[in-house]
Formats: structure tokens, sequence, C-alpha cells
């Protein structure tokens, strides 16, 4: 019996890791569909795409599992090829074809052009700036640059992504005119690190200038500002926050540790210190944002004295948003050559220690919202409630603002003015005004 040809095959992309996987695979998806192909998103297909990530320990772990699975699926007839794209594979391509040699082909981070024609499509150069999303309509992520140039010691990321490269202000402008015209409220900036976006093209730090004239753009409302890095930090982009409505008083800055010796070993360049200057720079000239920063325990030469620095910092500091870590020993990273000294249990045990340090926090913080108003936007709807997100709130990682679905209507992605009536850890509750 004759089978379909490769172009009446529907493929189904799937896409582990982070947020700029999230958007590597909307583009994918929007090549595919350009050449007429029928593409969806973690549903069911005759091809199946999986977008790896290698970053730690444990992604790596979910992507083998995944390929695992569709290979088996494949072995049952259940789908017909399987490809593996991303970072996983960018880093170890010749691993995983001795290991699971079942697999119809792998992809590096930047083979997207070769991954289109074995998929029977051609790349569309006109089609930069275009993407199929995957998130709700109303916001969306913009990638403003790809790699990195820092040389910290626990990280694999250059290893994968290769150096640091700027896309040009006025493709961006474009891309995000594209996404207002589609319906999209609010853009959320990544890039493995913002605050070095411009310097390979135009020889300076300009996410200042790329901000002011996103902020030109119609239609989109809040402008997010994620994985900003803490050594060069551009002050111009305080004003900016601070003057500009559309720009959110939020930052998401990973600081990793805070003891001197540790984040000299890491390769961060700053010391306790510097970072306690940039805290207070921030705070002083943006009085109300909210810093979200993330931690790894762990790391080779955290001693007990170590890891009270950084809980007795974290007590001060009082962050409004905070994610922890166990420190993963990554081959080919500057820290592999450092002895991997403190026990998993160990590890595991400091982010709880961490965790619920900011969770009394969190909760301390969320007291004071009560009785306050705060423009909101509604990402879903679940159970009883609607689930929306001050300006305060990143999507997927941060607190959730909850009104009752039996009491009022909330059309998703619409803004509205919410009273908070109460509040726990991570979930304000309240009212619309």
């Amino acid at each position: 019996m004759r089978t379909k040809s490769v172009g009446k095959k529907k493929i189904n992309v799937v896409t582990l890791g982070c947020s700029k996987n999230v958007y590597d695979s909307e583009v994918l998806m929007s090549q595919l569909k350009a050449n007429g192909k029928e593409v969806v998103h973690e549903d069911r297909g005759d091809i199946v795409v999986i977008n790896t990530c290698g970053f730690i320990d444990n992604a790596k772990e979910e992507s083998i599992n995944t390929i695992l699975d569709y290979v088996e699926a494949k072995n049952r007839g259940e789908v017909e090829k399987v490809f593996v794209t991303g970072c996983l594979s960018e880093r170890y391509k010749p691993d995983l074809i001795r290991e699971i040699p079942d697999v119809d082909q792998y992809f590096g981070t930047r083979d997207l052009p070769i991954l289109l024609k074995h998929l029977g499509a051609d790349y569309k150069h006109e089609l930069v700036g275009e993407r199929l999303t995957t998130t709700p309509k109303h916001y969306a992520y913009l990638k403003i640059s790809e790699g990195c140039d820092r040389p910290c010691s626990f990280c694999a990321i250059p290893l994968m992504r290769g150096g640091h490269v700027s896309t040009p202000i006025e493709k961006l402008v474009l891309e995000t005119q594209k996404l207002a015209k589609k319906g999209t409220k609010e853009i959320i900036l990544i890039a493995q690190d913002l605050t070095y976006y411009g310097l390979d093209i135009y020889k300076k730090r300009a996410l200042g200038e790329l901000l002011k004239e996103l902020v030109k753009v119609d239609g989109i409302e809040w402008i997010r500002l994620h994985y900003a890095f803490p050594s060069g930090f551009p002050e111009d982009v305080l004003d900016i926050i601070r003057e500009e409505p559309k720009v959110c008083n939020y930052i998401d800055i990973p600081l990793q540790h805070i003891n001197s010796d540790l984040l000299k070993s890491m390769k961060r360049g700053t010391t306790h210190e510097k970072t306690d200057a940039l805290l207070a720079k921030f705070r002083e000239k943006v009085p109300d944002m909210a810093i979200r920063t993330t931690l790894i325990v762990g790391y080779p030469g955290e001693t007990q004295e170590r890891f009270q620095e950084l809980k007795d910092w974290v007590k001060e500091q009082k962050f409004d948003r905070l994610g922890c870590f166990t420190y993963s020993h990554e081959e080919n990273t500057g820290a592999y050559v450092l002895e991997d000294d403190v026990p998993q249990e160990v590890k595991e045990a400091r982010v709880e220690e961490i965790m619920e340090l900011q969770s009394q926090i969190s909760w301390e913080k969320n007291q004071e919202k009560i009785g306050k108003t705060f423009k909101c936007v509604f990402d879903r709807k679940e159970g009883n409630y609607f689930i929306g997100r001050t300006e305060y709130d990143s999507p997927d990682v941060d607190n959730t603002v909850l009104v009752s679905a039996e009491e009022t209507y909330i059309s998703i992605g619409e803004f509205a003015e919410v009273k908070i009536t109460s509040a726990e850890e991570f979930d304000l509750y309240g009212e619309l005004v």
C-alpha cells in the first residue's frame, strides 16, 4: 500500500527547557507552516521533533527520557520518525548517536536550515521575525540575542549556544510590531545576557536604546526584562524602567551567590560589596521595582560558613522573587576541574533552607499588598478562579492573582484593576474594582 507523502504528515514539535527554547520552537514551527506543513506543538504527530535542553543534570535527564519515550513510540509504530535538536544534541551528539541510535537524525542549536531540509522544507529568509507562538496570545518572548561571551565557570551554555550575537534593533522592532498586530500585549525580553546586548554590533551596551524603540510599538502594554547580568549593568536602563510606563518595574537578575571567594571562582566578575551596591542602586532609582534572582547552592568550596553568609544575605535583601538550584558538575566547564565536594543530600537540604526563607519573605511582602489595587493581566481560568499577574510577576515562575470566576467574568488576555483581599506565600486573592 502506498504511504502518505512527507508533505501530508503532521509534525509534532516538543519543547523542553527554558524560554529561549520555546522561542526557537516557535521559529521552527513558523518555517514549517510557511512551507505548507501541518505542524502542532506537543500534540499527536507522524513526525516528532524534540527541542532538548542540556543545561544541568535534571534537564538532561528529562530530555533523554523524552527521547526514549518517543523512540519507543516509533518502535511501536505510533510515530514514523524522531528528530532531536537543541542544546543536548549540540553538546552530546556523538554520545547520543551511540547510545540512542534509533533516533533518525540529531541536529545542533544552529542547524535549523538542515533540520528543515530533512523535514522536506526550505529555510525562508523572508520569514525572519515570524513565529507560530505557543504561549497564550497576549504575551510572547522576544529573544534579543543568541549565545554568551561570559566565562562563568559553572555554565555550559557557551558550549551549546556559542558566542554572543545581538539581533539588530530594527529587526526586533519589526518582530514586536508583528506580534502586536496578532494581539500580543506583553513582551518578555530574553537572552543568555540582556545587559551585553549591542556590544558586538553597536560597540556599546544598547539595551536602553532598544527599550526606547520598543515602547513606541502600538498595542504593547508591558515590556519585561529577564536574565540580566550584574557585572557591567547599564544604569541608563534603570532610568527607562522608572520613566517608561510600558516597561515593567521588574528585573530578573541571576546573582548565583554572594560569597566573594565563590563569586571569584565562578568567574562572575563581581563581589559581595559590588553586588550590594548594585542592588542599592536598583532600589534607589526604581523604588517600586520587583527584583527576581536565582541562586546556586553546593558549588565547590561552599562551606557551611559560606552558605550561612548566603542565608544571612537572603534575609537581609528580601528579594521579591527567588529561585534556587543545586550545583551541577558539568564536563568541559571551568569548574569541572574543581572537586565537587558538597554531597548531593547537603545541596538539596540547602535549597530547602533557602526556599523556606524565601517563602516567609514572600508571605510578608504579600501581606503588605492586602487592601491595595493593582493592574493585572489574566492568563487563564483554572477551576473556580481566573488566574492573573501584576507587572511584578512573570508567567510560570512568579506569583499569581486569583479572582473568583463564580462572582465575575474576565476575558483571558485582558487587563483589569484588582483589589487584593487576602494573600498567601505565592498567591494573592482579589476582586475587580
